[in-house]
């Protein structure tokens, strides 16, 4: 039985193991909602969600007027070739306005998580960079878009302004989709480059280096933007 606060992701994972495996092939048009949603034994606004996502992260292009297809490993994600998805939110804020808001939220939360974080969370924060690493190896990207999430919400969680947690969550649905958004044009070079800035984090909260953190965040998220074609 999915968890239902977990269906969108459950359904995603499951969908991407079937082209994984090949059940699912480049070119082949994606089954109707209907069809897939009783597959599943889901809503069909689970599935729009999974489907969404698994859009995003550029396994799934859909064509105006035709439907949504399974794409060619030519436009995934280790080619130059790839296309970055529409902007889901682009009828309140672009893409560009969440970047620049995550520069600065997330630079202050960095400072202020820094002298806060437990041992144990800072493994945690180790693993979960490792896990990146190990999943954009395998093209687990579901897996390795969930692992960078985890890393930047154990800094949340460990922040002394409550209210700037609480605006985090606020937005976070719009940063989730910044740190899915460029994986499809996300080269191996770029993505060795987030893996290390996400160990130059872990090193300067280590160091209760509340100035360091919140540099290297910044610098990070800026990284992720230009990637995105952004210079926020």
């Amino acid at each position: 039985m999915l968890n239902k606060t977990l269906v969108p992701q459950s359904v995603a994972r499951e969908i991407q193991t079937m082209i994984q495996k090949g059940v699912l092939k480049p070119g082949d048009k994606v089954p109707s909602q209907r069809e897939f949603a009783q597959k599943f034994g889901i809503s069909r606004a689970s599935l729009r969600e999974a489907l969404l996502t698994l859009e995003t992260l550029g396994l799934i292009k859909t064509e105006a007027g035709r439907g949504s297809f399974i794409s060619s490993p030519s436009s995934g994600m280790n080619g130059n070739s790839g296309h970055m998805a529409p902007w889901r939110y682009s009828d309140s804020y672009s893409v560009f306005d969440v970047f620049q808001t995550r520069i600065l939220l997330e630079g202050e939360i960095a400072r202020l998580s820094a002298g806060r974080l437990t041992q144990l969370q800072l493994e945690k924060m180790e693993t979960a960079t490792r896990t990146m690493e190990e999943c954009w190896s395998s093209q687990d990207l579901l897996a390795n878009v969930e692992a960078d999430l985890e890393f930047h919400a154990i800094i949340v969680s460990a922040c002394s302004n409550a209210m700037l947690k609480a605006l985090y969550q606020t937005v976070r649905d719009q940063v989730t989709e910044t740190q899915r958004q460029p994986i499809p044009i996300t080269d191996p070079k770029r993505m060795s480059e987030s893996i290390a800035e996400h160990r130059r984090i872990i090193a300067a909260l280590s160091a209760n280096d509340a100035g360091a953190a919140r540099q290297e965040m910044e610098n990070h998220i800026r990284n992720t933007a230009r990637c995105a074609g952004l210079l926020p």
